[in-house]
């Protein structure tokens, strides 16, 4: 008998008490191992994510969270061999394996670098500007995302066992909420792999991740409203995990991906002579045979002008011919077997239903020619190109073949082909394959409330695009309608999910507290010392340095013009100046302003200061007259170290005021402060 897969719980692994389910290799039907949750303490899982994952993230900031899930893929990234030999009995190619394994760790990646770059070294996130509450400025208001006490549970699809999995975790754990993830059972040992060595690795806290192989009720029944749960799946399961009676009633937040009717659409323009004609037949043949078509974002409708139907058809077949199907192990092999004989039959079911509405133009799933591998024992299905002659039938929006199948229809005009879009009622992902800049318009704006993501194909981005079916973590993965209605990933989007946002009123003085940057109005403590003679750590935020005041004279003005060469009437013509409605006579240039703003704050001499890169917020308040005189208030809004580097970056909140004490410019000016040597 085959081994039994682990479940990694409550800090130790635990084998099933019974035999489970056998789990066969999808090539040859050979056993792989057997899966079960049977005598899994399921019930306290939650529970010990939110006592001892939640504590230990929380005592973590963001940077220091992305530094964990770096060095995490940094581990995973060495052991990728093992991963692709395993991920062979899923039926994926080594190709289809990278796709799953090395964008796995590429989530993990990016979600590092993302969190270190967008993301304070904190634990709150500041989201939009102060609002003043009172007329004074001593009531005002900020919202927050802090750190939900949760556990977020992730239910996991069997086409990606990794990608999947990384992907729902790397998001929760930058936001500091530990993971229990629950991979597809007929996968789920190539998911248990990868978690042994996350687990091995060292990198993340104990109780921030959780594994369970088999059955996940009871986590589910133990939930709380602080808990999240992320499906990946088919519509019915979607369902049945969305209206689950402790996720009703106690508000448990829940997003899924669901079954997903994607289409592309080949432009009018796009004729058989132009490159985009073989650039959408190109990427069609290739989202119907990546991973054997078992991907929620392949293309399963494909919309071409009715007059060429016959020219896509014939192409595209030409394109499947190529396919080789056979052993995922063989280097001549294409396209690997399906996940299981299940899923075979799948898949022949839903042919059959779509049989009334369509006619296979390409493919015999009866007998398909094998490079190598047993039709009996493994799960092998060729690639399937069908015809609809008449697309307003119900069947090619309703029905989708998991598998690699896809139905290519006709259409008149755009708007006939954006109601056709319509009726997959709702998508991951929809394509474009045009060179007209106005049909691209026209259809992205019809097809975007029906799609979670539009690629539009051209000659111009071709050879950089990453293809109609390939999820980025800097974008949403998701969809509207059938596609499941929630959101993945999206860069800090797919953070901010597992967070919760609160508007705080306090004074500014509380708000600084709370927040660790400094609002307008809370107290400033004059510098004894000035400030860019301060390492890092000798910088607190409040600490304020005025400078000033300095006249601004009209010869500056004239001077600065002919030196830029910006000789906008406005500082160079008196007249003209005289009938504009905002200044009613010459004002100095914005920059000018700015400019003698920096020469009465700057400290010249090296020091601590590195460099000044960027200036965020800026707004030019009021006019400067000729012979009115500037002062400049600078603060320390913010201090943000970096862990790794010897410098960190320090934000000034920056006032420049004229001699009425009526503010001229406010910006925040971003600089690099070194921190103070050690021995």
């Amino acid at each position: 008998m085959v081994d039994a897969l682990e479940s990694y719980a409550l800090g130790r692994w635990t084998r099933p008490s019974d035999d489970g389910v056998v789990v066969a290799d999808a090539n040859t039907g050979e056993p792989v191992a057997r899966v079960s949750s049977s005598g899994l303490d399921v019930d306290r899982m939650a529970a010990y994510g939110r006592r001892v994952g939640g504590p230990a993230l929380a005592a973590l900031s963001f940077h220091e969270r992305a530094g964990a899930l770096k060095a995490l893929a940094q581990y995973l990234n060495e052991r990728r061999q093992a991963y692709y030999e395993l991920s062979q009995r899923t039926g994926a190619t080594l190709a289809d394996s990278k796709f799953d394994i090395d964008g796995g760790i590429g989530v993990l990646l990016a979600y590092a670098s993302r969190a270190k770059r967008e993301l304070p070294n904190d634990v709150v996130v500041i989201d939009g500007a102060v609002e003043q509450l009172g007329r004074g400025g001593r009531f005002v208001a900020q919202h927050l995302w802090v750190a939900r006490p949760g556990v977020a549970v992730q239910i996991n699809a069997f086409n990606f066992p990794v990608w999947g999995m990384l992907e729902k975790l790397a998001p929760a754990f930058i936001a500091g909420v530990a993971s229990i993830v629950k991979p597809a059972t007929q996968t789920a040992y190539l998911a248990e792999l990868v978690v042994r060595d996350v687990i091995s690795s060292g990198t993340l806290p104990e109780g921030t991740l959780q594994l369970v192989c088999g059955n996940a009720a009871g986590v589910l029944d133990s939930l709380e409203e602080s808990d999240l749960v992320a499906f990946t799946g088919s519509a019915t399961t979607a369902e049945a995990v969305r209206t689950h009676p402790v996720i009703v009633r106690r508000s448990v937040r829940f997003t899924a991906e669901a079954d997903s009717l994607n289409c592309s659409i080949l432009g009018p323009d796009a004729t058989p002579a132009e490159p985009e004609f073989a650039l959408y037949v190109d990427q069609l043949a290739r989202e119907m045979t990546v991973k054997a078509g078992q991907k929620c974002t392949a293309i399963r409708r494909a919309f071409v002008p009715a007059g060429l139907v016959d020219a896509v058809v014939e192409a595209t077949s030409a394109r499947l011919a190529e396919v080789r199907v056979g052993l995922a192990s063989d280097p001549d092999v294409t396209m690997g077997p399906l996940v299981s004989l299940a899923q075979r039959d799948e898949v022949l079911r839903s042919l059959h239903a779509l049989a009334g509405a369509t006619a296979v133009a390409f493919g015999n799933p009866a007998h398909p020619e094998l490079a190598s591998g047993d039709p009996e024992t493994g799960a092998f299905f060729p690639p399937v190109l069908l015809r609809c002659a008449d697309p307003t039938q119900a069947a090619p929006h309703d029905v989708e073949a998991f598998g690699p199948v896809a139905t290519v229809m006709g259409y008149d005009a755009l708007e006939d082909v954006v109601a056709l879009a319509a009726r997959g009622r709702g998508s991951l992902v929809g394509s474009i394959v045009t060179n007209d800049r106005g049909v691209a318009r026209r259809l992205v704006l019809g097809l975007a409330p029906f799609h979670g993501r539009i690629l539009v194909l051209d000659r111009d981005d071709a050879g950089e695009s990453t293809g109609h079916g390939s999820p980025l973590p800097s974008l949403v993965h998701g969809g509207p309608g059938r596609a499941g209605g929630g959101e993945e990933l999206g860069g800090i989007r797919g953070v901010l999910h597992h967070m919760e946002r609160v508007a705080v009123q306090a004074s500014p003085d509380v708000l600084t507290a709370v927040t660790g940057r400094f609002v307008a109005g809370a107290a400033q403590t004059p510098s004894e010392v000035h400030p860019f003679r301060k390492f890092l750590e000798d910088l607190s935020i409040g600490e304020t340095i005025t400078a000033g005041p300095r006249q601004v004279t009209l010869g500056d003005i004239e001077r600065f013009a002919e030196l830029t060469g910006d000789t906008f009437y406005a500082h160079t013509d008196e007249a003209a100046a005289k009938e504009n409605p905002f200044f009613g006579g010459l004002v100095a240039h914005g920059y000018l302003v700015l400019s003698y703003a920096a020469g009465l704050f700057v400290d010249p001499a090296p020091g601590p200061v590195l460099a000044n890169y960027g200036l965020e917020g800026l707004r030019f308040v009021t006019p400067t007259f000729p012979g009115d005189e500037i002062t400049v208030t600078l603060t320390v809004k913010q201090i943000s170290p970096r862990d790794a580097a010897a410098y960190g970056e320090v934000c000034w909140d920056a006032v420049v005021s004229n001699q009425d004490g009526k503010p001229v410019a406010t910006y925040d000016i971003l600089t690099l402060v070194a921190k103070r040597p050690t021995d």
